[in-house]
């Protein structure tokens, strides 16, 4: 099953971050499974890991890969050479879930999280503003939807918090907002 919405947007941009010669790869909070079925073009081995039994359901009733049922702060997961997560990270607590992510990177890994975050500023209002007339044209010319039954929340952290607080645990990474009201991190784990 295909479709778009503001998350399967960022796929392209995860996808070309895939690192050349990546052998294993982690989708946290993997839904239905699209952007896992993405990567296991790419990538050999493929695990998604999602806390919700209905998301769960839905992407093995799609594909051979590998996903797991449970809350991917204490599963057993091994380590992997990509870590991506896609607007999964606002329903855990942000430290701990960047931290985990780190840890489960292989060194060399690159570790892709794309999320939402809360407007807290008068430049985040006017980016937003800025920005409504392309959202919305994008979304119904692109007639955006997703899967039934994902769950959904509203962020806790604002841009600013976000980007402090990844720079603190990940020196080096790459922050960048989206007009489709996102922001992602890319960082690559030193070797």
């Amino acid at each position: 099953m295909s479709y778009w919405n503001t998350n399967v947007a960022r796929h392209p941009g995860i996808l070309r971050a895939v690192p050349a010669g990546c052998s294993t790869a982690l989708d946290v909070g993997c839904g239905d499974g699209l952007l896992a079925r993405k990567l296991a073009a790419v990538v050999p081995s493929v695990t998604g890991v999602d806390s919700s039994p209905e998301m769960i359901a839905q992407a093995r009733s799609q594909s051979a890969d590998t996903f797991i049922e449970g809350d991917f702060m204490v599963a057993d997961l091994g380590t992997y050479d990509f870590v991506c997560s896609v607007a999964t990270i606002h329903h855990l607590d942000f430290e701990a879930a960047l931290r985990r992510m780190r840890d489960v990177l292989n060194p060399g890994g690159t570790l892709v999280v794309v999320g939402l975050a809360r407007d807290a500023s008068p430049r985040d209002w006017m980016a937003t503003i800025a920005a409504a007339p392309i959202v919305r044209i994008v979304k119904t010319l692109r007639r955006a939807h997703g899967p039934e039954g994902m769950p959904a929340m509203q962020p806790r952290m604002s841009y600013r918090e976000v980007r402090t607080t990844a720079r603190r645990l990940l020196p080096g990474v790459r922050y960048r907002r989206h007009v489709l009201r996102r922001y992602s991190l890319t960082w690559q784990k030193p070797s």
